[in-house]
């Protein structure tokens, strides 16, 4: 089931004795974790009732003995386990290609299989697998898990979201927090956090403590992980051929810490993308996005829009010297040299003239 689904469910007391939550999505198992203590414990019941382990230092059978014990201070109790896909046994590498291999098996699997036959009553376990994730070679090892733990029927997964749907729960997230923020803005806050709602929820806590309306310079100033922004401005001022805009916007990279040669891997794949973009004949964001998400290259809507910008500040051939002139500065940021400032300089010298 979806968290959505466990949310419903729990809004309706619908418990069962135990789950399984799969996955690497953090904000989602933080939700779902609380609406089921919520469920389940009153904040008076909570002191006796909650119990927590964690399977790098506890053995899963002694899980499954405490949840058989009977409690004299607790009706209820809710059991959490985290680190979950510690309890499974070794697999020797020879076995890790091997696509039909055998369900995993060990006493501590024995033993929650025999509980979950006969669980106790107004106990739930939930135990969380957050180690893998649902793609690439990591998706081998979290279906051994969900063997491992197939006596547990009800299971969540826990998948990334995607940009549209983390736009819109940071949508609901800020409006829950009575934040005045602006489409551009939020746009900008879930492409710098990579649509990891997690980390979005926390800076929208920030940015409301901050007590002011939000916009891309707020961002920009009070978001680490937005200095893209101020690196898309140096491609604005490039392509305006604003040499003194483009020498401050260097200097506030500077004085940021950010890391030079970074920028400019970030110049290189927006200068890239245009001139793809261009010889393509795109006349649109939503023409720029298409083409590349057929391509198997993920654009958002407001990357596609920073890419739309790009191609009409520069030409053709503009493009091109930029990307030489890109070349030819990484090449000497990976030699000996003085300054990778020096470096910057003499690039937006060139492509300013």
């Amino acid at each position: 089931m979806t968290p959505d689904q466990f949310l419903a469910r729990m809004k309706k007391g619908v418990i069962a004795p135990a789950y399984l939550f799969l996955g690497t999505e953090a904000y989602g198992r933080d939700r779902c974790r609380q609406a089921l203590v919520d469920a389940m414990l009153t904040p008076e019941e909570r002191e006796a009732g909650l119990a927590q382990y964690d399977l790098r230092e506890s053995a899963l059978p002694d899980v499954v003995e405490d949840a058989r014990s009977l409690s004299l201070f607790a009706g209820k109790r809710v059991i959490l386990v985290s680190n979950a896909e510690m309890a499974l046994p070794k697999q020797k590498a020879s076995d890790e290609d091997e696509e039909d291999a055998e369900s995993p098996t060990s006493g501590g699997a024995q033993s929650l299989d025999e509980y979950m036959k006969d669980p106790t009553p107004d106990v739930a376990l939930s135990f969380e697998a957050v180690r893998f994730d649902f793609e690439g070679e990591e998706k081998k090892r979290l279906e051994r898990v969900r063997k491992f733990y197939a006596s547990i029927t009800e299971t969540v997964e826990l998948r990334r979201y995607n940009i549209d749907d983390a736009r819109l729960e940071a949508q609901d997230l800020a409006k829950r927090a009575g934040l005045s923020i602006d489409r551009t803005a939020l746009d900008l806050l879930v492409e710098a956090l990579g649509a990891d709602v997690a980390r979005i929820a926390i800076e929208i806590e920030k940015l409301r403590l901050y007590g002011k309306p939000v916009g891309e310079d707020e961002i920009a100033a009070l978001v680490p992980e937005a200095r893209a922004t101020t690196i898309f401005a140096l491609v604005n001022a490039l392509g305006r051929r604003d040499r003194r805009r483009s020498l401050q916007i260097l200097d506030t990279l500077t004085r940021d810490g950010e890391y030079l040669p970074l920028a400019l891997s970030f110049l290189s794949t927006q200068f890239r993308m245009a001139l793809v973009s261009k010889e393509s004949g795109l006349r649109s964001a939503p023409q720029i996005q298409g083409h590349f998400t057929r391509l198997g290259i993920p654009v958002w809507g407001s990357r596609a829009e920073q890419i739309y910008q790009t191609v009409g500040k520069f030409s053709k051939e503009q493009l091109e010297l930029g990307l030489k002139l890109i070349f030819d500065a990484d090449r000497e940021m990976r030699s000996t040299r003085p300054d990778d400032r020096i470096v910057m300089e003499k690039f937006i010298f060139a492509l300013t003239r």
